[in-house]
């Protein structure tokens, strides 16, 4: 409607001018309601053609959308592993931190699992402790036998000697019985050192792998046993937390309730334009925006970033052919922007649905040495069509309480 009236000034108004004053021609006499497009056609005809270009040239250069709104992200609060609500900490809505443990599952088989463990580790430690005793024993044996080594050889020498010097003096017979015993105790010794080194072993590299296993265990267990404690990984708000005490939870359930991180959909604004804008919508386009939870309110904005996909035609593949007839609605051009001003989204509830103008700026270009005068006006044309654009935002929100609360029947 503004744009008809805006282009019925440089059309229809001139065209009835020159026939009443040039013409002589009088509204209710020559011009009437029966007569008015005879009269007036080429008056309503350019203002027709001259508000379509408009309009045209606006929703264009200057998008507009009604599908923007603050998305955020939410957290499923959920368990690593399954078991019975023994506490809950939280209540169905409330402001956590980061750690806050919001509930606590049934604990007492992870318990006996970690004290399980940890008696392994005191076992393995009494273990070392008893194996460092068999290596000073082996020590000690090793000494005893090879004294009596060292005695049976000397009392073998002793009468070997006495044989040499004075043959038959002592009998062949007793001499081999030492000789055999010189060699059992050589074998004594041996035992005691292959002790001593088994023993060495079991301190030094058996026992240690075994504790540092149990302890692995044990810290297993620790683990197992602090995933009973399901904490908030974020700071943020819990809502719907529904669960409580006795109730059975587990990933495959639903969620027991949802996290919202601090500052979720308060910083950017996520909208959606026509494919048709796709070579318009860049980074660095100005913005503003109204919503509906606050009202007459204008937010300046600015693009930050444009997806370079639609996400209508995304498609996973499967066992039946893509069809192309079944894509009836098209994708929008998914569009980020950020508040021109800091806490500019202060006060719009995250959710919230906002109608959003983006704004071409052909400055630069004007400014070109290179750009001539005729693409220079053209281009000074199409930002200034963006004042119409602005005013009808502020309308919209203007009138946007009146719709909502009143044409919508609420």
């Amino acid at each position: 409607m503004l744009e008809l009236m805006i282009c019925s000034l440089v059309t229809i108004l001139p065209d009835y001018l020159y026939r009443r004053y040039r013409q002589g021609k009088r509204f209710g006499k020559e011009i009437t309601f029966f007569s008015v497009w005879y009269e007036l056609r080429w008056g309503i005809t350019g203002c027709l053609m001259l508000t379509v270009s408009l309009i045209t040239m606006i929703f264009y250069f200057h998008p507009s959308t009604t599908s923007a709104a603050l998305y955020f992200r939410t957290v499923p609060i959920l368990p690593e592993g399954s078991g019975r609500v023994a506490e809950v900490n939280v209540g169905f809505s409330a402001a956590v931190k980061q750690g806050d443990v919001l509930f606590r599952l049934d604990s007492s088989k992870q318990q006996a699992a970690l004290e399980t463990a940890k008696r392994k580790v005191a076992e393995v430690d009494a273990s070392l402790i008893s194996a460092r005793s068999d290596v000073v024993k082996a020590e000690a044996q090793i000494g005893e036998a090879k004294a009596s080594y060292q005695q049976a050889k000397d009392e073998l020498d002793t009468k070997s000697e006495l044989q040499r010097r004075n043959p038959g003096i002592v009998p062949q017979r007793d001499i081999e019985k030492l000789q055999v015993l010189v060699d059992q105790r050589q074998s004594g010794v041996d035992a005691a050192n292959a002790a001593r080194v088994s023993a060495a072993l079991r301190v030094s590299t058996l026992l240690p792998a075994e504790k540092a296993s149990a302890e692995a265990a044990m810290a297993q267990a620790q683990v197992d046993l602090d995933k009973t404690y399901v904490r908030a990984g974020i700071d943020g708000r819990v809502e719907q937390f529904t669960v409580r005490t006795g109730d059975v939870v587990n990933q495959l359930m639903r969620p027991a309730g949802i996290l919202i991180p601090e500052g979720a959909g308060r910083s950017v604004l996520q909208a959606g334009f026509g494919q048709i804008e796709a070579q318009v919508m860049k980074p660095g386009m100005v913005a503003e925006a109204t919503c509906i939870s606050k009202p007459w309110v204008i937010i300046p904005l600015v693009v930050t970033s444009v997806q370079d996909y639609i996400a209508a035609g995304q498609f996973r593949s499967g066992e039946q052919l893509l069809e192309a007839q079944n894509l009836q609605r098209p994708g929008t051009i998914l569009a980020f922007l950020e508040p021109l001003y800091n806490d500019g989204l202060n006060g719009v509830t995250p959710g919230s649905s906002c109608i959003v103008n983006a704004y071409t700026s052909n400055h630069d270009l004007i400014a070109d040495p290179k750009t001539g005068a005729m693409k220079g006006f053209a281009l000074h044309a199409v930002d200034a069509t963006g004042l119409v654009h602005a005013l009808l935002l502020r309308i919209q929100a203007l009138l946007l309480p009146v719709k909502t609360l009143v044409l919508s029947g609420h």
